[in-house]
């Protein structure tokens, strides 16, 4: 048997030997003191065109849900500082709803118990395979969304924001996951100019190295995929970017 982190970095590269799942987009908190398995999760989830802020401690944890939103948070129990319960323990607190995904090597029924009583959405125990950890993760994102939001509906065009799936007409578009991120953040601000600095804080975690371009480049493959659509992206020169439906202007 491989060893965990080992398995983690090879998933993160070929996850199965399949191209990046598309049930992905959203930031998540990962707070494990473990570097090795730390870096490992991070490159796997990227991988999987999710957005990851690794914190190594209790305290940078409670931190970052105290200043910064995020779709889930993936936490381990023993860590420095404030260790998983007491930072689960604020977060419920605060009133803040985020799910919590409790990874961690503590399996005792009581610690799942308390884990579960303080507010978390779901537990898994050390070593765990990396579809697994993926598909709980799917399975709280589905949950915390209500089917008022699922859909987003713009000129011809139909966004399922669990899912994933952008179509035309009935037939899927062919994005990347980083051009559905992109395109998700334009539609939940549409009729807005939407800045490339809210772009770059949407779309990359803490430590990512964000080329001078990126978002300009980010622009333009999704401008080219959506324009057999009748749908434009504009660039507002010094203010950003703005979705603009067929027919419009």
């Amino acid at each position: 048997m491989l060893d965990l982190s080992v398995k983690l970095a090879y998933a993160a590269v070929c996850p199965d030997g399949r191209s990046p799942s598309r049930y992905t987009a959203l930031r998540i908190l990962l707070v494990e003191d473990d570097s090795i398995l730390a870096n490992a999760l991070s490159l796997a989830l990227r991988q999987s065109g999710y957005v990851v802020d690794p914190v190594n401690d209790g305290t940078s944890a409670d931190h970052a849900l105290t200043h910064d939103v995020y779709d889930l948070v993936v936490l381990d129990l023993g860590l420095p500082g404030l260790d998983g319960m007491q930072v689960l323990k604020r977060l419920r607190l605060r009133k803040f709803r985020v799910p919590v995904l409790i990874l961690t090597a503590r399996d005792s029924l009581s610690e799942r118990v308390d884990g579960l009583d303080l507010g978390a959405d779901d537990y898994l125990t050390k070593p765990f395979d990396l579809p697994e950890l993926e598909a709980r993760i799917r399975v709280l994102i589905r949950r915390n969304h209500t089917t008022s939001d699922v859909f987003i509906e713009y000129g011809p065009l139909r966004y399922d924001s669990v899912g994933k799936r952008v179509m035309v007409g009935g037939q899927t578009l062919d994005l990347s996951a980083r051009d559905i991120s992109v395109l998700e953040i334009l539609l939940l601000r549409a009729g807005r100019v939407v800045s490339k600095e809210h772009l770059t804080e949407r779309l990359y975690g803490w430590g990512e190295a964000v080329g001078d371009n990126a978002i300009e480049v980010g622009i333009h493959r999704l401008r080219k995929k959506l324009e057999p659509a009748g749908i434009s992206i504009l660039t507002i020169r010094g203010l950003g970017y703005l979705l603009e439906k067929p027919g419009a202007g």
